[in-house]
């Protein structure tokens, strides 16, 4: 971790897809055990963001350090063994694989079978209706227990640091509640998260900042209260 206590520093990402450039220097930070929000629309360039700083993609030029080591060329697993986790955008588990195979994928990098099993009961724990399917195929699942799924993999390699995408997108309200609190718990353990959130209203509230990205850019930031109060963010994001 940085002297300054950000688990997470992002300096002038830039992104291009062919020709097109998707992010134009994106900066941010994530201070230790806080909830960070990316808001903007749709193609704003937030999905890019979290896959450059995971290294699902490589990024043009730019920086990413995190736990205060400059990670910027090394590939996914690294990451994954040095605490970052990554909830992509529609889910990404094994539609073949059970529910329980899908959790033990998620520790694929531990050896320690008991706090594996530990950590397993811990996600059956927040999420009751994985433990009663967690011998069920999880393409079988309904969106919403697929997303559970997603989480809980996610948590399964003990992170400190999780990016989560869309994790409500598609979903009915009571289970984005269910989602939403499950995130609330897991910061309140410690846990930082940089989540990109279509649903403004609900990451601005869970967030301690946020930033607003438009068309590549960050284009605003503040804390998760500044935001829901700025009359521009209630305008373009907020529908109000």
């Amino acid at each position: 971790m940085s002297a300054n206590g950000t688990i997470l520093e992002v300096k002038d990402l830039q992104v291009y897809y062919g020709a097109i450039q998707a992010l134009r220097g994106v900066s941010l930070e994530v201070p230790a055990g806080q909830v960070v929000a990316l808001i903007g629309a749709n193609g704003a360039g937030k999905t890019t963001t979290l896959r450059a700083v995971s290294k699902m993609l490589r990024p043009s030029t730019g920086r990413v350090t995190f736990l205060g080591e400059d990670v910027t060329r090394l590939q996914s697993h690294e990451l994954v063994a040095r605490g970052m986790a990554h909830a992509p955008e529609g889910r990404g588990i094994f539609l073949n694989l059970t529910v329980k195979e899908n959790l033990d994928l998620g520790a694929f990098l531990r050896r320690d079978r008991d706090g594996i099993a530990k950590d397993a009961d811990r996600v059956y724990a927040l999420f009751p209706i994985l433990a009663e399917r967690r011998n069920q195929v999880s393409g079988t699942l309904s969106g919403g227990e697929q997303q559970m799924l997603a989480v809980g993999r996610a948590l399964m390699s003990r992170p400190k640091l999780m990016l989560l995408d869309e994790p409500s997108l598609g979903l009915a309200p009571q289970v984005v509640e269910k989602i939403f609190s499950v995130l609330r718990s897991v910061n309140s353990e410690g846990v930082a998260l940089l989540l990109v959130e279509q649903n403004a209203h609900k990451a601005l509230r869970l967030a301690h900042r946020a930033y607003v990205l438009e068309t590549g850019n960050v284009v605003m930031t503040g804390t998760g209260q500044e935001l829901l109060a700025s009359p521009e963010v209630r305008k373009a994001y907020l529908g109000e």
